[in-house]
């Protein structure tokens, strides 16, 4: 009798620190993890989210390089290269939700654009006339170098030697080196895009739990009203169409300077002219569309140089993304197909003309930290959207019309998010040991110095080979390389164990992780009943790409082993503490 009444105290207390801590993890928990179906009307919306997340780094490539390829006066052909863009992307994005790596990823690119030589007149002897063709024909070589790395399986053997403390300075530097071309945007009128960043932070972290009641029905309970998290699910679409409209709004009345030479003219919604307008409503992107094209030794091995940075990038966001939706850690069949379908998609938009390669859209990281959706649904109906609009020549149209300032808001969001995802990677590295803190500090702080120094001094690098400076030019100008590139290093070299870099054994973490969120087997395995019929063959174990069920048996075998050990353990536990 006396050691219930003494264990009554112990045990209330365990429950109000048991529930403490799920209210906790609760907060942080995704809304809709990476299997879970939302409602047909939630994916719309949400769906919606993705596309205009991924719109606001999509087009800004055909804006900074038109001036260059000769398109910045052609806002019609910017149109339609976006419809192009975005319709290779919505196919990238499908095969990469369904056969690649299979999580909630979206497929982005980064790149120069192409012009449309009907609505542009060209000569053979403007610079700009090979460019498109050249590129088009380079990024369609250099693609099967990702095709080769991630089908061989190579890329999972080289994971043995990338852990947290190269993960975590890649994908921090995807937001920290992008800085100016956010600060550029939301400096072009810093009321509009404060308010953008505001609207952003108020409903994803200050309303994100306070739903909003609407009407439902239901058989059971007829018409009733339900509890709607509005704020929480589609806090980045909310801050951009109020900051959209408000932008209108101060457009019709002339409140915003129309003097392009004046301050915020930029915030104006006619700044396109009559884009809108003269858009064909209806365009269907073809492979071979811009023209024949060619190859340029020196544009292949730039774009080599990019797609060695994008697969070092893609490694380091699948983890991230995972945790972020809910899946456990990818395993190595999944990363292999994840950047074998990336060559795939890069293949893909060379032939349609993006004029860009495709990798694992980062912003995308950041979406899902702030929005908890981390449904696979969703991306899948996203890319059917993208699809859908790319064929639209006036919604890409009218999505020209967002203001550059409201972009520029939503970037400061977005890249400051990927930067703390990036840093979020450290939390399984000890990081009050002196060697991560070195390894982690000095690769962020040079891949900071050393590409902004290269880029102003352009020709410091001279080999006597125009092709070597080039590609090595490239490299020492991309900050997630260099950043990368010394952390891998670093943390390879640098003498350090196992617990302390970060580099648990790979099984005990999987089994960890399927323990308490979903199980390895439900979110990577290939679909339509492809992997029951191939693991159960002995011949699968040699194919990089596809799981074998032997290895799950013996996964099992450890840990139903683990789980009887587990069970002594606290049946010891439970006679010590009596």
């Amino acid at each position: 009798m006396g050691e219930q009444v003494d264990g009554q105290p112990s045990e209330k207390a365990t429950k109000t620190s048991g529930s403490s801590s799920e209210v906790e993890g609760g907060r942080n928990r995704p809304t809709y993890c990476v299997t879970d179906v939302p409602p047909w009307y939630l994916c719309i919306f949400l769906a919606m989210q993705n596309y205009l997340t991924a719109f606001g780094g999509i087009i800004s490539i055909p804006l900074i390089l038109s001036e260059g390829l000769c398109l910045q006066h052609d806002s019609l052909t910017q149109g339609r290269l976006i419809n192009t863009i975005f319709f290779v992307s919505g196919l990238c994005t499908l095969m990469q939700v369904t056969f690649g790596i299979r999580s909630e990823e979206l497929a982005n690119f980064c790149c120069p654009a192409l012009r449309q030589r009907k609505n542009v007149d060209v000569n053979a002897n403007d610079p700009c006339y090979h460019v498109p063709f050249q590129l088009q024909g380079s990024i369609m070589v250099a693609s099967l170098l990702q095709i080769l790395v991630g089908f061989s399986g190579l890329i999972s053997f080289l994971m043995r030697f990338i852990g947290p403390l190269t993960t975590a300075p890649i994908v921090s530097l995807i937001g920290l080196s992008l800085y100016d071309s956010a600060g550029s945007r939301a400096g072009s009128h810093w009321g509009i895009s404060v308010m953008t960043t505001a609207l952003i932070i108020l409903f994803s972290q200050y309303l994100r739990l306070i739903p909003i009641p609407v009407p439902a029905y239901s058989k059971t309970k007829k018409l009733h009203t339900s509890k709607f998290f509005i704020f929480q699910i589609i806090p980045i679409l909310l801050g951009i169409v109020v900051s959209w409209l408000v932008c209108y709004i101060l457009t019709i009345y002339d409140v915003l300077p129309s003097d392009p030479a004046q301050y915020g003219h930029l915030a104006r919604t006619d700044v396109k002219g009559n884009v809108v307008g003269e858009a064909s409503w209806f365009t269907f992107p073809y492979p071979g569309q811009w023209g024949q094209p060619t190859v340029s030794l020196v544009g292949v091995f730039g774009l080599m140089a990019g797609i060695i940075c994008s697969m070092v990038e893609s490694v380091g966001d699948y983890p991230t993304c995972a945790r972020l939706s809910g899946a456990p850690p990818p395993p190595k069949h999944a990363i292999s197909r994840g950047i074998g379908v990336e060559g795939l998609g890069s293949l893909l938009a060379g032939a349609f003309g993006t004029g860009n390669g495709t990798t694992s859209f980062s912003e995308n990281v950041a979406a899902l930290g702030i929005t908890k959706v981390g449904s696979r649904t969703v991306i899948l109906v996203s890319g059917f959207f993208m699809i859908l609009l790319g064929m639209l020549g006036k919604i890409g149209a009218v999505f020209t019309t967002i203001p550059t300032p409201v972009i520029g808001g939503m970037l400061m969001v977005m890249f400051g998010v990927i930067a703390a995802a990036g840093i979020s990677n450290l939390q399984s590295t000890d990081m009050n040991s002196s060697r991560n803190i070195f390894v982690f500090g000095f690769s962020i702080f040079s891949a900071l110095i050393i590409p902004n120094w290269f880029m102003k001094n352009p020709d410091f690098i001279d080999t006597g080979v125009k092709e070597v400076d080039q590609v090595l030019h490239i490299l020492l100008t991309t900050h997630i390389f260099v950043g990368g590139l010394l952390g891998f290093f670093l943390d390879n070299t640098v003498p350090g164990t196992k617990r302390e870099r970060g580099l648990p054994d790979l099984d005990k973490v999987l089994l960890e992780d399927c323990g308490s969120t979903l199980g390895s087997d439900e979110v990577y395995d290939l679909p339509f009943g492809i992997t029951s019929c191939l693991a159960s063959q002995s011949w699968v174990r040699y194919i990089p790409v596809c799981p074998w069920k032997g290895h799950k048996s013996q996964s099992e075998d450890n840990t139903v082993s683990q789980n009887q050990g587990d069970q002594h353990s606290t049946e010891v536990t439970e006679e010590f503490a009596l």
